[in-house]
């Protein structure tokens, strides 16, 4: 039997790798997949601070406690998922345009670049294995879903709640510095950021929130929504005023 770790950098997952290490588990393999907004020009879809965390400071500590760590990524981009075409569709006016704008909820690029790049990794071990997944044991309902599965939670056998994980991992210095403006692991072009997180992004990577606003320019899109059916103009305002007003503060 061999062991994963599903590792994102965030508390939960990295708490459960301190977990493993704590007690001793038989020795498992850390993997993170990666997403990448832009392969071509080597522009990582997760943020500047948590990908230096995760490639600069955590995974070289998990290598000083004797783990392997592996991180994969998809062969599709952001960029490919924004620029596909819809060729099927119930909705006729729809077929030919661009997809554009990952939907709240319904992320393409979650589906074929984050996920798609751990499945393609698991598809090549070739022997029975054990996933561990950073859900908290206060996560009821997502634990529900791993019966059946060959998915373990390490939290939740050890009975860590997400606050226990958040603490554990500032103990051991392994929280991720995206936690000091935010309580959610996304990529910075997720449109379930909160408008507070997006001012975060313009204001201290403004390079990186000109490529979406180049790309809310591009013709033939299915739709101009960027958050939730607001247009990326209509974001952008608000997130300049959120800025605004915290400067004024």
């Amino acid at each position: 039997m061999r062991y994963y770790h599903s590792w994102s950098g965030g508390k939960d997952s990295t708490a459960a790798v301190i977990l493993d290490h704590i007690h001793n588990l038989p020795p498992s393999t850390i993997v993170f997949s990666e997403v990448m907004f832009d392969k071509q020009r080597n522009i990582s879809g997760e943020l500047p601070e948590h990908i230096d965390f995760v490639k600069n400071k955590a995974i070289p500590v998990f290598m000083k406690w004797g783990y392997d760590v592996k991180i994969v990524q998809a062969d599709k981009d952001y960029l490919d998922c924004f620029h596909s075409i819809i060729c099927k569709s119930s909705t006729p006016e729809r077929i030919g345009k661009k997809h554009g704008f990952p939907l709240g909820g319904r992320c393409i690029v979650n589906r074929d670049v984050k996920s798609k790049a751990m499945c393609n990794f698991f598809k090549t071990v070739n022997e029975d294995f054990i996933q561990y997944v950073g859900i908290a044991a206060d996560e009821i309902k997502c634990l529900e879903r791993l019966n059946g599965t060959n998915k373990i939670s390490l939290l939740a056998e050890y009975g860590y709640t997400e606050q226990m994980a958040y603490d554990l991992c500032r103990e051991y210095d392994l929280l991720s510095p995206i936690y000091n403006f935010t309580k959610r692991n996304g990529c910075w072009f997720c449109p379930n950021q909160s408008y507070a997180e997006m001012a975060h992004l313009k204001k201290y990577y403004p390079h990186l929130w000109r490529e979406l606003e180049k790309l809310s320019q591009e013709n033939n899109l299915v739709t101009q929504g960027f958050k939730y059916g607001a247009t990326f103009a209509e974001v952008n305002a608000k997130v300049a005023k959120i800025i605004t007003e915290k400067e004024v503060e």
